[in-house]
Protein backbone atom coordinates (compact mmCIF):
# COMPACT_ATOMS: atom_id res chain seq x y z
CA UNK A 1 0.00 0.00 0.00
CA UNK A 2 1.12 3.55 -1.09
CA UNK A 3 -0.30 7.01 0.38
CA UNK A 4 0.98 10.37 -1.38
CA UNK A 5 1.78 13.31 1.01
CA UNK A 6 1.93 17.24 0.12
CA UNK A 7 4.34 19.19 2.03
CA UNK A 8 3.10 22.38 3.95
CA UNK A 9 4.39 25.63 4.35
CA UNK A 10 8.40 26.18 5.07
CA UNK A 11 9.11 24.15 2.03
CA UNK A 12 9.17 26.93 -0.08
CA UNK A 13 12.02 28.24 -1.88
CA UNK A 14 12.56 30.37 -5.22
CA UNK A 15 13.33 28.28 -8.14
CA UNK A 16 10.40 26.02 -7.09
CA UNK A 17 8.99 24.40 -9.76
CA UNK A 18 11.09 26.61 -12.79
CA UNK A 19 13.20 23.02 -13.69
CA UNK A 20 9.97 20.57 -13.77
CA UNK A 21 8.18 23.55 -16.04
CA UNK A 22 10.74 23.98 -18.69
CA UNK A 23 10.75 20.27 -19.03
CA UNK A 24 6.86 19.23 -19.22
CA UNK A 25 4.09 21.38 -20.67
CA UNK A 26 2.03 19.24 -18.05
CA UNK A 27 3.51 21.24 -15.08
CA UNK A 28 3.33 24.42 -16.67
CA UNK A 29 0.00 24.18 -17.66
CA UNK A 30 -0.78 23.88 -13.65
CA UNK A 31 1.59 27.03 -13.39
CA UNK A 32 -0.74 28.71 -15.32
CA UNK A 33 -4.32 28.00 -14.10
CA UNK A 34 -2.78 28.74 -11.05
CA UNK A 35 -1.93 32.04 -12.19
CA UNK A 36 -5.33 32.61 -14.06
CA UNK A 37 -7.31 31.90 -10.90
CA UNK A 38 -5.23 34.59 -8.84
CA UNK A 39 -4.99 37.30 -11.44
CA UNK A 40 -0.76 37.65 -10.42
CA UNK A 41 2.27 35.89 -11.71
CA UNK A 42 2.47 33.99 -9.38
CA UNK A 43 5.27 31.43 -11.14
CA UNK A 44 7.35 34.65 -11.67
CA UNK A 45 7.44 34.74 -8.64
CA UNK A 46 8.14 31.56 -7.67
CA UNK A 47 10.84 31.42 -10.36
CA UNK A 48 12.92 34.63 -9.49
CA UNK A 49 11.83 35.64 -6.24
CA UNK A 50 12.47 37.81 -4.26
CA UNK A 51 12.33 35.64 -1.27
CA UNK A 52 11.08 37.89 1.09
CA UNK A 53 7.82 38.01 -1.50
CA UNK A 54 7.20 34.44 -1.98
CA UNK A 55 7.50 33.85 2.23
CA UNK A 56 4.74 35.60 2.15
CA UNK A 57 1.87 33.71 3.25
CA UNK A 58 -0.46 34.63 0.73
CA UNK A 59 1.80 33.79 -1.71
CA UNK A 60 3.91 30.97 -0.26
CA UNK A 61 0.56 28.50 0.31
CA UNK A 62 -0.82 28.58 -3.33
CA UNK A 63 2.76 28.21 -4.80
CA UNK A 64 3.60 25.46 -2.76
CA UNK A 65 0.32 23.50 -3.57
CA UNK A 66 1.33 24.48 -7.38
CA UNK A 67 4.85 22.98 -7.15
CA UNK A 68 3.17 20.02 -5.57
CA UNK A 69 0.10 19.45 -8.02
CA UNK A 70 2.41 20.32 -10.96
CA UNK A 71 4.47 17.51 -9.73
CA UNK A 72 1.63 15.05 -9.80
CA UNK A 73 0.00 15.89 -12.60
CA UNK A 74 3.37 14.64 -14.68
CA UNK A 75 3.82 11.88 -12.79
CA UNK A 76 0.27 11.11 -13.67
CA UNK A 77 0.34 11.88 -17.13
CA UNK A 78 3.92 10.57 -17.89
CA UNK A 79 3.20 6.98 -16.04
CA UNK A 80 -0.43 6.58 -17.73
CA UNK A 81 -1.76 6.52 -14.42
CA UNK A 82 -4.07 7.79 -12.36
CA UNK A 83 -3.86 8.57 -8.29
CA UNK A 84 -6.31 6.38 -7.58
CA UNK A 85 -4.59 2.93 -9.73
CA UNK A 86 -1.29 4.24 -7.09
CA UNK A 87 -2.16 4.77 -4.05
CA UNK A 88 -4.63 4.00 -1.01
CA UNK A 89 -4.75 7.49 0.44
CA UNK A 90 -3.43 11.35 0.58
CA UNK A 91 -2.37 13.38 2.82
CA UNK A 92 -1.09 16.66 3.67
CA UNK A 93 0.93 18.89 6.35
CA UNK A 94 -1.30 21.89 6.87
CA UNK A 95 -1.93 23.64 3.71
CA UNK A 96 -0.93 20.71 2.61
CA UNK A 97 -4.40 19.17 3.15
CA UNK A 98 -5.61 21.14 0.46
CA UNK A 99 -2.74 19.61 -1.86
CA UNK A 100 -4.02 16.75 -0.94
CA UNK A 101 -7.74 16.80 -1.55
CA UNK A 102 -6.95 18.38 -4.89
CA UNK A 103 -4.78 15.60 -5.80
CA UNK A 104 -7.15 13.25 -5.06
CA UNK A 105 -9.98 15.70 -7.02
CA UNK A 106 -12.05 16.82 -3.94
CA UNK A 107 -11.44 20.65 -5.26
CA UNK A 108 -10.48 21.70 -8.55
CA UNK A 109 -7.11 23.71 -9.30
CA UNK A 110 -8.77 26.89 -9.73
CA UNK A 111 -10.92 26.84 -6.27
CA UNK A 112 -8.04 25.35 -4.41
CA UNK A 113 -5.25 27.95 -5.16
CA UNK A 114 -8.27 30.43 -4.82
CA UNK A 115 -9.30 29.15 -1.48
CA UNK A 116 -5.41 28.98 -0.12
CA UNK A 117 -4.88 32.84 -1.07
CA UNK A 118 -7.74 33.60 1.08
CA UNK A 119 -6.22 30.83 3.61
CA UNK A 120 -3.33 32.82 3.68
CA UNK A 121 -4.08 36.39 3.92
CA UNK A 122 -6.29 35.49 6.31
CA UNK A 123 -4.33 33.95 9.00
CA UNK A 124 -1.76 37.09 8.25
CA UNK A 125 -4.20 39.53 9.51
CA UNK A 126 -6.14 37.87 12.02
CA UNK A 127 -3.23 38.63 14.76
CA UNK A 128 -0.99 41.76 14.71
CA UNK A 129 2.64 41.63 13.17
CA UNK A 130 4.46 40.74 16.34
CA UNK A 131 1.17 39.89 19.05
CA UNK A 132 2.24 36.20 18.10
CA UNK A 133 4.96 33.80 17.64
CA UNK A 134 5.86 30.33 17.10
CA UNK A 135 8.52 27.81 18.43
CA UNK A 136 10.04 24.32 17.31
CA UNK A 137 10.63 22.17 20.22
CA UNK A 138 13.33 20.28 18.97
CA UNK A 139 14.25 16.76 21.23
CA UNK A 140 10.30 16.88 22.18
CA UNK A 141 7.49 14.27 22.07
CA UNK A 142 3.63 15.74 22.76
CA UNK A 143 3.33 14.92 26.25
CA UNK A 144 6.99 17.41 27.36
CA UNK A 145 5.44 19.86 24.68
CA UNK A 146 1.80 20.29 25.89
CA UNK A 147 3.55 20.53 29.72
CA UNK A 148 5.99 23.25 28.43
CA UNK A 149 2.74 25.32 26.59
CA UNK A 150 0.61 24.58 29.50
CA UNK A 151 3.02 26.13 31.89
CA UNK A 152 3.98 28.91 29.87
CA UNK A 153 0.90 30.19 28.86
CA UNK A 154 0.10 32.13 32.40
CA UNK A 155 -3.22 33.53 31.02
CA UNK A 156 -1.98 33.41 27.49
CA UNK A 157 -2.43 31.50 24.60
CA UNK A 158 0.13 28.81 24.30
CA UNK A 159 -0.69 25.74 22.58
CA UNK A 160 0.63 22.99 20.35
CA UNK A 161 0.53 23.47 16.68
CA UNK A 162 2.20 20.60 15.26
CA UNK A 163 2.65 17.76 16.65
CA UNK A 164 5.61 16.92 13.51
CA UNK A 165 7.18 13.06 14.46
CA UNK A 166 8.76 11.72 17.93
CA UNK A 167 11.38 14.67 18.13
CA UNK A 168 10.12 17.77 16.73
CA UNK A 169 6.90 19.66 18.25
CA UNK A 170 5.76 23.32 17.13
CA UNK A 171 4.20 25.29 19.59
CA UNK A 172 1.79 28.64 18.93
CA UNK A 173 0.39 31.49 20.33
CA UNK A 174 1.13 35.10 22.18
CA UNK A 175 4.83 35.83 21.65
CA UNK A 176 5.10 36.07 25.09
CA UNK A 177 4.41 32.77 26.43
CA UNK A 178 6.54 31.68 23.03
CA UNK A 179 9.92 32.97 24.66
CA UNK A 180 8.73 31.67 28.24
CA UNK A 181 8.98 28.60 27.00
CA UNK A 182 11.94 28.85 24.96
CA UNK A 183 13.40 29.83 28.01
CA UNK A 184 12.67 27.05 30.35
CA UNK A 185 12.29 24.45 27.63
CA UNK A 186 15.29 22.34 29.00
CA UNK A 187 13.86 22.15 32.30
CA UNK A 188 11.13 20.05 30.72
CA UNK A 189 14.30 17.59 28.98
CA UNK A 190 14.17 19.48 25.84
CA UNK A 191 16.89 19.67 23.69
CA UNK A 192 16.04 23.19 22.55
CA UNK A 193 13.51 25.62 21.53
CA UNK A 194 13.43 28.06 18.25
CA UNK A 195 11.74 31.03 17.64
CA UNK A 196 10.29 30.37 14.22
CA UNK A 197 10.35 33.26 11.44
CA UNK A 198 6.98 33.36 11.01
CA UNK A 199 4.63 36.59 10.21
CA UNK A 200 1.54 34.99 12.14
CA UNK A 201 1.03 32.25 14.94
CA UNK A 202 -0.82 29.27 13.10
CA UNK A 203 -2.93 26.48 14.29
CA UNK A 204 -4.04 28.16 17.75
CA UNK A 205 -7.07 29.61 19.26
CA UNK A 206 -5.87 33.25 17.83
CA UNK A 207 -6.63 32.16 14.16
CA UNK A 208 -10.44 32.44 14.93
CA UNK A 209 -10.89 35.23 12.57
CA UNK A 210 -9.05 33.53 9.64
CA UNK A 211 -11.26 30.11 10.59
CA UNK A 212 -14.62 32.13 10.05
CA UNK A 213 -13.31 33.29 6.87
CA UNK A 214 -12.32 29.87 5.75
CA UNK A 215 -16.08 29.02 7.04
CA UNK A 216 -17.77 31.08 4.74
CA UNK A 217 -15.54 30.23 1.53
CA UNK A 218 -15.13 26.88 1.76
CA UNK A 219 -18.92 27.07 2.56
CA UNK A 220 -19.55 28.57 -1.01
CA UNK A 221 -17.06 26.47 -2.64
CA UNK A 222 -17.98 23.11 -4.99
CA UNK A 223 -16.08 20.32 -2.49
CA UNK A 224 -16.97 16.64 -4.26
CA UNK A 225 -16.02 13.03 -2.41
CA UNK A 226 -12.43 11.90 -2.91
CA UNK A 227 -11.03 9.19 -5.15
CA UNK A 228 -8.94 7.65 -2.17
CA UNK A 229 -9.81 8.60 1.51
CA UNK A 230 -7.58 11.85 2.91
CA UNK A 231 -6.10 11.90 6.27
CA UNK A 232 -7.23 14.99 7.61
CA UNK A 233 -4.84 17.05 10.21
CA UNK A 234 -7.27 17.58 12.91
CA UNK A 235 -8.13 13.67 13.37
CA UNK A 236 -5.79 12.15 12.26
CA UNK A 237 -8.02 9.72 10.65
CA UNK A 238 -9.25 9.27 6.79
CA UNK A 239 -12.26 11.31 5.53
CA UNK A 240 -14.11 10.64 2.41
CA UNK A 241 -17.77 12.72 3.38
CA UNK A 242 -17.60 16.37 1.79
CA UNK A 243 -19.90 18.06 4.68
CA UNK A 244 -16.73 16.28 7.14
CA UNK A 245 -14.29 17.57 5.04
CA UNK A 246 -15.38 20.94 4.90
CA UNK A 247 -15.66 21.20 8.38
CA UNK A 248 -12.25 19.68 9.01
CA UNK A 249 -10.73 22.48 6.82
CA UNK A 250 -12.79 24.50 8.99
CA UNK A 251 -11.08 23.02 12.30
CA UNK A 252 -7.90 22.78 11.24
CA UNK A 253 -7.39 26.64 11.42
CA UNK A 254 -7.19 26.63 14.94
CA UNK A 255 -6.41 23.63 15.50
CA UNK A 256 -3.47 20.88 16.23
CA UNK A 257 -2.01 19.20 12.73
CA UNK A 258 -1.81 15.72 14.20
CA UNK A 259 1.12 14.54 11.86
CA UNK A 260 2.98 11.87 13.73
CA UNK A 261 -0.41 10.22 14.23
CA UNK A 262 -1.68 10.42 11.11
CA UNK A 263 1.60 8.82 9.33
CA UNK A 264 1.47 5.94 12.36
CA UNK A 265 -2.08 5.51 11.36
CA UNK A 266 -1.67 5.26 7.66
CA UNK A 267 1.61 2.76 8.78
CA UNK A 268 -0.60 1.17 10.85
CA UNK A 269 -3.50 0.55 8.46
CA UNK A 270 -0.70 -0.95 5.79
CA UNK A 271 1.06 1.54 4.11
CA UNK A 272 4.26 0.59 3.36
CA UNK A 273 5.61 3.56 0.97
CA UNK A 274 4.91 6.92 1.51
CA UNK A 275 5.45 9.63 -1.76
CA UNK A 276 5.66 12.93 -1.14
CA UNK A 277 5.18 15.64 -3.90
CA UNK A 278 7.29 18.78 -4.83
CA UNK A 279 9.15 18.76 -1.31
CA UNK A 280 11.48 16.67 0.99
CA UNK A 281 10.74 18.00 4.53
CA UNK A 282 8.01 15.77 4.55
CA UNK A 283 9.82 12.48 4.19
CA UNK A 284 12.35 12.94 7.07
CA UNK A 285 9.51 13.36 9.19
CA UNK A 286 8.05 9.96 8.30
CA UNK A 287 11.20 8.39 8.38
CA UNK A 288 11.06 8.77 12.19
CA UNK A 289 7.41 7.77 12.77
CA UNK A 290 7.24 4.97 10.78
CA UNK A 291 10.76 3.69 10.26
CA UNK A 292 10.40 0.12 8.68
CA UNK A 293 8.31 2.36 5.83
CA UNK A 294 10.03 3.63 2.61
CA UNK A 295 10.11 7.31 1.54
CA UNK A 296 10.57 8.62 -1.88
CA UNK A 297 10.57 12.39 -2.81
CA UNK A 298 9.74 13.94 -6.12
CA UNK A 299 10.96 16.90 -7.15
CA UNK A 300 12.44 16.62 -10.23
CA UNK A 301 11.52 14.88 -13.86
CA UNK A 302 14.42 12.78 -13.00
CA UNK A 303 12.51 11.82 -9.78
CA UNK A 304 9.22 11.42 -11.55
CA UNK A 305 11.11 9.05 -13.96
CA UNK A 306 13.11 7.03 -11.32
CA UNK A 307 9.82 5.91 -9.24
CA UNK A 308 7.96 5.39 -12.41
CA UNK A 309 10.27 2.62 -13.34
CA UNK A 310 10.15 1.31 -9.99
CA UNK A 311 6.34 0.58 -9.98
Amino acid sequence: MRAFIFPGQGSQAVGMGKALAEASSTAREVFEEVDHALEQNLFKLMCEGPSEELTLTENAQPAIMANAIATLRVMEKDGGKSLEDLCSYVAGHSLGEYSALCAAGALNLTTTAELLKLRGLSMQKAVPVGKGGMAALLGADIKKASALANESAQGEICTVANDNDPTQVVISGHIGAIERAIAVAKDHGIKRGILLPVSAPFHCSLMAPAAEAMEEALGEATILSPVVPVFANVTAAPVSEVDEIRDLLVRQVTGTVRWRESVANMAESGVEQFVEFGGKVLSGMVGRIAPDAETVSLVSLDDIESFLKGL
